[in-house]
């Protein structure tokens, strides 16, 4: 049954996912947290959730657009599985917003496989990047993924390497303008100090570090395989796969080097995670398996949820 509903594109498949988000979002903050807020932080609140539940259709329009997976919307619901494992990052408003303007960046990376406007696309990668580290300072590290990009489709352009440096330039120069008009000057040396944060206790809660490492060891062993998967394809997909992996492990460093005691930034690598486990799905023939790996993938994080919730861990 979720197979049939959710391997098409249909606009029921967007409404489920975004009512269950809106709903999940709201537990998290009132039943599960148990937050009181004012009317200014709802307002906030309310706006970071609209960014939110525009991320899932931005993940499934660079999906769609560059044809990452087949037609259907397995991303969206597997989006909304993560958010289901890692809830604490629905309490972040920084990880939100700096993983909305990061699918922006990976969105033009990714159409660079065109080879039009390639320096118009770097540029406006580049410019997100630099938007998304107001979120998390250590979000700068993707400009190794602009880089990357550089190299893997135009690297003899010599041109091509410097836009990077002049967008940088660009933000900076805006960015302190306004920084000059707020009379808040220091903004960026305050913001931008690039130290490494490392909060143990995090780590040192078992339910937390074994979901991490589940997490990350599903997530290699299916990207291994859709590397195999894809041997006798393209080349451009397999290269667009491989700016996609480079995508995840930089956002795993760019969480263990953030990690603090309000800092989630597990949700940055949402988006290349759901596209090595839809490429997964969508490789399982047998109509009957791929309903039980769909059903399992739904109720295991939920039952995970329940079991820590009832010890009484709030993540």
């Amino acid at each position: 049954m979720i197979s049939s509903i959710f391997g098409r594109t249909k606009p029921i498949n967007y409404i489920i996912v975004l009512t269950f988000l809106f709903l999940f979002y709201w537990f998290i903050h009132f039943v599960v947290s148990d937050m009181e807020y004012t009317s200014e932080a709802l307002v906030v609140r309310l706006t970071t959730l609209a960014m939110l539940l525009f991320s899932v259709f931005v993940v499934d329009f660079i999906i769609k657009r560059n044809k990452l997976t087949e037609a259907n919307s397995f991303a969206m619901l597997f989006y909304a599985i993560l958010i289901v494992a890692f809830p604490e990052t629905l309490l972040d408003n920084d990880a939100i917003l700096c993983s909305m303007f990061l699918l922006f960046a990976s969105r033009r990376l990714i159409s660079i496989r065109s080879l039009k406007n390639i320096k118009l696309k770097i540029f406006d990668a580049t410019l997100w990047v630099m938007i998304s580290s107001i979120f998390y300072d250590w979000a700068v590290l993707y400009l190794l993924l602009v880089f990357a990009a550089i190299y893997i489709y135009e690297p003899k352009n010599v041109r091509n390497w410097m836009v990077p440096f002049a967008a940088v330039f660009t933000v900076f120069m805006i960015g302190y303008g306004v920084l000059i008009l707020a009379g808040n000057t220091n903004f960026l040396t305050e913001h931008y100090q690039l130290q490494f944060n490392f909060d143990t206790s995090y780590f040192l809660n078992l339910a937390n570090s074994l979901k991490l490492v589940l997490y990350i060891l599903l997530i290699f062993a299916l990207s291994i395989y859709a590397f195999l998967k894809l041997g006798k394809a393209g080349l451009g997909k397999i290269v667009t796969m491989r700016l996609i992996a480079l995508s995840f492990i930089i956002g795993l460093v760019v969480k263990i080097l953030t990690k603090s005691a309000d800092d989630y930034p597990i949700m940055i690598t949402f988006f290349p995670a759901v596209i090595f486990v839809t490429n997964y799905v969508e490789s399982i023939k047998k109509e009957n398996i791929k309903e039980l790996v769909l059903i399992a993938s739904i109720a295991l994080p939920i039952l995970v949820r329940f079991v820590v919730l009832k010890v009484g861990y709030l993540k």
